[in-house]
């Protein structure tokens, strides 16, 4: 039927050219419809996930004699709390950035001290679930005794606008770490992240300039990440930096033990930590722990971790280490610190 509307005369003639430009017209239309969705598969990854459900009123704290026991919080899966002897407190210390700095290592090294109890999600409280109030927020951290240090990490908010008035509320105290990277590093492992998630993905270089090579587009996360500059700025308006600890992303790598150390003694807790409980693991490409009195193996972070990069061309690379200069000198300067990323 359609082999005899094409070759009839007049009106059918007429249909056929319609019928073929209208084709024509969608073909023309796929690859642009290709790109709009994978960008917005790319956009529903990169937007925060919902927080937890809301906790039911904590139980009780058990007598003393009680054995302690773990459990799971009702309606806030993914999250255990454990129960016993002490009780639950504020975190007294939090890591606040940055993604794909280091900052899951950094807990899990932190980890190994008997005098920090940490959350091991991330609860997201103060970009996420806010309004969940802090008696939610404090009933999912562990208990402690005294003289414990009580901490969670959430990467995010180093670039949440109102976590910083928010931390300060809960406590003008609080000790503030933040991992950060060379940022042209972190942004291709942002990417390379994403990428497993998403694939299919434009290219990096694509996603990370405006028309070809043009202006850096500022407004994609990976990129705005690394303008760490910036972000401390607005940090600095609710606490002093005094309150904060740079930790290297590079040389948490390179000397764990070392950047490990320093954090210690920013908690002023004693350098429980050392160079003996540290391998370098060559297959994955960074530290891991060594194994434990009685354990049966040795501890690395999950595949997720230490993931390879795509390949990114030279020109990109560079093109972007002169758009951060800038803003990496600013950051130098506000900190005391020179990473020597340039």
């Amino acid at each position: 039927m359609a082999g005899s509307g094409g070759l009839g005369g007049g009106a059918g003639g007429g249909q056929g050219a319609g019928a073929g430009q209208g084709a024509a017209l969608r073909a023309s239309r796929a690859p642009l419809l290709l790109v709009v969705l994978v960008l917005g598969a790319y956009c529903l990854c990169a937007l925060p996930g919902r927080c937890p459900p809301a906790a039911r009123a904590p139980a009780p704290a058990p007598a003393p004699s009680e054995p302690s026991r773990s459990v799971r919080r009702p309606g806030a899966p993914g999250l255990p709390v454990a129960s016993g002897p002490g009780r639950r407190r504020f975190p007294q210390a939090l890591i606040v950035g940055v993604k794909k700095g280091g900052t899951r290592a950094l807990l899990e090294f932190l980890r190994l001290h008997p005098d920090v109890r940490a959350l091991g999600s991330e609860p997201h409280f103060f970009d996420r679930c806010y309004e969940r109030g802090l008696a939610w927020y404090r009933s999912l951290m562990p208990r402690t005794l005294d003289g414990q240090i009580t901490m969670e990490k959430t990467p995010s908010y180093f670039v949440t606008r109102e976590a910083p008035r928010r931390i300060h509320a809960m406590s003008p105290d609080t000790k503030l770490i933040v991992v950060v990277r060379n940022p042209v590093t972190r942004a291709i492992s942002d990417y390379a992240q994403t990428l497993s998630k998403t694939p299919g993905l434009p290219s990096f270089h694509a996603l990370a300039f405006r028309h070809g090579l043009g202006p850096v587009d500022t407004a994609w996360s990976a990129v705005r990440i690394g303008l760490y500059a910036q972000h401390l700025d607005h940090w600095l308006r609710y606490f002093p930096l005094s309150h904060f600890l740079f930790v290297s992303g590079e040389r948490l790598v390179s000397d764990p033990a070392g950047e490990v150390g320093r954090v210690q003694d920013f908690l002023g807790l004693k350098r429980v930590v050392t160079d003996k409980h540290f391998y370098f693991n060559a297959t994955k490409g960074f530290p891991c722990l060594k194994k434990a009195q009685g354990g049966s193996r040795p501890r690395c972070l999950g595949k997720s971790k230490g993931r390879p990069h795509p390949r990114v061309p030279q020109a990109v690379v560079r093109r972007l280490q002169e758009f951060y200069r800038p803003f990496n000198r600013k950051f130098y300067q506000m900190t005391g610190q020179d990473f020597g990323w340039g």
